[in-house]
């Protein structure tokens, strides 16, 4: 009941906020034109983020009221520097998008913003410290290798998130799925401070999608997408992955398996065709599906089913015995990789510029 009150929080106040924000994104020439790779119509404001943010910082106080007055189980009222740590870190990777959005920060800027916000998660003490092998027993000490892993994991999870948001809805929506699913597992895991991120995150998603699904009348931005793939990370290494049981890497590659996979054909197909792999495409999934004939509407309900059955994939790998672990992946990975085959996602894409 608790979390479905934090989930009511964030989807409350982002549902509000977000009429404002388009407001202030509109007056202030906060807006994403069309044209290039973007398919919209018009200028749209493209700091929906910025609501987002405000729907999971109110879901999280209702949390901490509830325990301060309500007698909630304690867990942001326990003295835990990896909470203060991680709501650091979340909150600076959400103003580097904020930044991004409004002056277009230079790339290496950007990401020493990203790496910054992650190393305050890393020296609160959150960190992926060691791996094990998801398809039998046994547990490797990462050492010195804990920071750079841990590092990569963070700023990759925003990147990827960041990537896939292309279409009205898409990146909300794969979010929302991957919530509910970390949610989960982290409530199975006993990891109460993940859950809640979890349940704000939820929240905030789908207040937004009232007005970011097709056809959508404001974008999140970066200081949406940054914000959404970081708490992720941070949820999945707070949550499923500090359980000796569950330590795997696989699991949450699964839940947000589209958008990983989605970078992973991306970086392929530019090297294979001599581009730099910075360079933006036409080749991403939503791209591909478009070209296929599919609208906005179903082509990014397909990436929501797509990305359902990892989810639900992801959460079977979890419990299963070691036979069923790798009896999904097999079945998960042909699935996909038949995808990638229908889609032509190794094929040369059209680019920016490109007659």
């Amino acid at each position: 009941m608790q979390h479905l009150i934090v989930v009511a929080a964030a989807l409350v106040t982002t549902w509000a906020c977000t009429p404002v924000v388009r407001l202030i994104g509109k007056r202030l020439g906060i807006v994403a034109h069309s044209g290039g790779r973007h398919i919209h119509k018009g200028a749209i404001p493209r700091i929906g983020g910025v609501a987002m943010f405000i729907g999971f910082l109110t879901a999280v106080l209702v949390r901490y009221l509830g325990e301060r007055l309500w007698d909630w189980p304690a867990v942001l009222t326990r003295p835990d520097q990896r909470f203060w740590g991680v709501f650091g870190g979340i909150t600076l990777m959400f103003l580097v998008g904020v930044i991004d959005d409004i002056i277009d920060i230079k790339p290496g800027q950007k990401l020493a913003g990203q790496v910054l916000a992650a190393g305050i998660v890393i020296y609160s003490g959150v960190g992926i410290s060691f791996v094990g092998n998801p398809f039998g027993g046994g547990l490797i000490l990462l050492g010195v290798l804990s920071i750079p892993l841990t590092l990569l994991w963070i700023v990759g999870f925003a990147n990827v998130i960041n990537l896939i948001d292309g279409l009205d809805g898409l990146a909300a929506g794969v979010s929302a799925i991957a919530a509910v699913s970390l949610l989960v597992l982290a409530q199975q895991s006993n990891q109460p401070v993940s859950a809640v991120l979890a349940a704000a995150l939820l929240g905030a998603c789908v207040g937004f999608l009232r007005f970011n699904f097709n056809p959508a009348s404001i974008f999140m931005g970066d200081s949406g997408s940054l914000f959404l793939g970081f708490t992720l990370a941070v949820i999945s290494l707070l949550g499923v992955m500090k359980s000796v049981a569950a330590i795997t890497l696989v699991v949450p590659l699964l839940i947000i398996g589209v958008p990983v996979f989605d970078t992973f054909s991306a970086i392929v197909r530019r090297r294979r065709f001599g581009r730099p792999i910075q360079e933006a495409d036409k080749g991403h999934i939503h791209h591909r599906l478009l070209g296929r004939g599919f609208n906005q509407r179903q082509t990014v309900l397909i990436i929501y089913a797509w990305s359902v059955a990892l989810a639900v994939g992801g959460y079977a790998m979890r419990w299963a015995p070691p036979w069923l672990r790798l009896a999904t992946f097999v079945i998960l990975a042909a699935l996909s990789g038949l995808m990638a085959y229908w889609l032509g996602l190794f094929e040369a894409a059209h680019h920016d510029g490109d007659d």
